[in-house]
């Protein structure tokens, strides 16, 4: 059977694949690119709406991105990081939109105001702290923080209603922030390469094999499940953006830089309201402080969400084990995924994380009636009967190697690169879909540097991130220049 060459193939068909695969073709529309998704239909893993929190991560609500220091202090070093990541996704986004390659922002985008709430004496100077210190930044000047019982009930009336009028309580406001339907945005990105020359989308084709040849080129073998049909690929790049199955194949391809990960796989559920007398009376997202020894994707908020045009209130995540690395994944992940290579960091990580071993086990356990009595926390009203329980998606936290041989569990996104650029892996999990334009940016620095050096690319990426190459941390006007019109473009102003 002869080998189907392609210049590029993107292993799954969520939207970092989506992504990169866009920004290839606005770069170079004559690549030839392949893109394999295990399942029938694309985005419908960790990039489907109802399987992640559905928000424009920038760290305007996300308390758990702006740590308190020992002293008193707050550290916002990685909430502007993010910040500035997020705002690169929404300038490629608005390119998008005006080239009527994406439909209109309200089909994949809408503006929700990003909140924080918090309650207790500590909690309160801990986020007047914040307040200060972030507001100062230019990312963060139109943020807003009141501890006024009238300014609290006009700007979240289910949370405030029916409150302890003698609790201390604050809440700070972004009122840009977003609420993002990653699954619709990537179906229309998808849509648009499928209509596209040199583009083949190959659905229910996990990848079996994959390997390096002496020169240099990737042997990728999918097998499609419903035909039993068996497929051989060769292609000068591969990127592995499957999300929890990223790392299980980026094993498989045998790279040096491979050695020494492993996953912590986090299973995770909502919370839902779709009545509509109570869905109408919240408009934003509500993010309150994590439990003691909870994972970063399990800080509780209310939420506002638009998922395929449907409005609703979700409430969450609550965490639990696993074994898969993914919804549909198999039981024997985990197992399947320890090498001699990272077996040492992850017992390191499983003696090492108790606090959070028995975070997952209490979550497990946990009846209805408990869920929403955490829920009474952001809406005292809450009724068991108006909420329903539904699956949200795995993911796989980043178990990386120390210097000292043990391990460490990343609560991020990392990308892994060959020393040879001809392949890419990316790991983690949240931020992730918000900043895809930036891991996407920082896969073809890597795997195309050459490339990215010429005037050609220089310019086209110019084109898609008006802000490529310069600092949105550091260079207030042209954070303004880029915010206003992305603002604009998207509808969020």
């Amino acid at each position: 059977m002869a080998a189907r060459q392609a210049d590029v193939v993107l292993v799954g068909g969520g939207v970092m694949s989506a992504t990169l695969g866009m920004m290839l073709r606005q770069l170079d529309p004559s690549l030839d690119i392949v893109m394999v998704e295990r399942l029938d239909h694309v985005a419908h893993e960790s990039t489907d709406g109802w399987n992640n929190a559905g928000t424009g991560h920038a760290g305007y609500c996300e308390l758990n991105y702006t740590p308190e220091t020992d002293d008193g202090g707050v550290t916002i070093e990685r909430a502007l990081k993010i910040n500035a990541q997020f705002e690169v996704s929404l300038q490629f986004w608005s390119y998008l939109v005006e080239q009527g390659i994406l439909p209109a922002p309200k089909n994949f985008i809408n503006r929700t105001p990003h909140q924080s709430f918090v309650w207790g004496e500590k909690n309160v100077a801990f986020l007047k702290q914040r307040h200060k210190e972030l507001s100062a930044h230019h990312l963060f000047r139109e943020m807003e923080y009141t501890e006024a019982p009238e300014e609290l009930a006009e700007w979240m009336p289910l949370v405030v209603k029916h409150r302890d009028p003698m609790e201390k309580v604050a809440a700070t406001r972004i009122n840009h922030g977003s609420d993002v339907d990653f699954g619709s945005l990537t179906r229309s990105m998808v849509e648009w390469l499928q209509k596209q020359p040199n583009f083949e989308l190959m659905l229910s084709s996990p990848v079996h094999y994959i390997d390096q040849r002496d020169n240099g080129r990737w042997k990728v073998r999918v097998k499609n499940q419903k035909t039993g049909e068996l497929t051989k690929l060769e292609a000068g790049f591969v990127f592995l953006g499957a999300g929890g199955g990223a790392l299980p194949l980026l094993q498989k391809s045998g790279i040096d830089e491979a050695r020494g990960y492993g996953g912590f796989p986090v299973s995770g559920q909502w919370l839902v309201c779709r009545k509509p007398e109570i869905v109408e009376q919240h408009h934003s997202k509500v993010y309150g402080k994590a439990p003691i020894g909870a994972p970063p994707m399990s800080v509780p908020h209310l939420d506002t969400r638009i998922i395929n045009g449907e409005p609703a209130l979700l409430f969450g995540p609550f965490a639990g084990f696993t074994t898969r690395f993914l919804k549909q994944g198999s039981i024997f992940d985990l197992i399947g995924s320890v090498r001699p290579t990272n077996l040492k960091p992850m017992l390191s990580v499983s003696k090492h994380n108790m606090d959070l071993t028995r975070y997952l086990i209490g979550e497990v356990f946990q009846s209805h009636g408990d869920r929403v009595a955490s829920l009474r926390n952001f809406f005292p009203d809450a009724r068991e009967e108006d909420w329903e329980l539904q699956m949200a998606g795995q993911r796989v936290q980043i178990i990386k190697q120390t210097p000292e041989g043990g391990g460490k569990l990343e609560f991020g996104t990392e990308i892994v690169a060959a020393k040879d650029g001809t392949l890419a892996a990316l790991l983690g999990a949240s931020p992730g879909a918000s900043t895809a334009a930036n891991a996407m940016i920082d896969v073809l620095e890597r795997c195309f540097p050459e490339q990215m050096k010429t005037e050609q690319w220089q310019e086209r990426m110019r084109d898609l991130v008006p802000s490529y190459g310069q600092s949105l941390v550091d260079n207030e006007a042209l954070l303004t220049e880029v915010r206003a019109r992305t603002l604009k473009t998207l509808n969020l102003g």
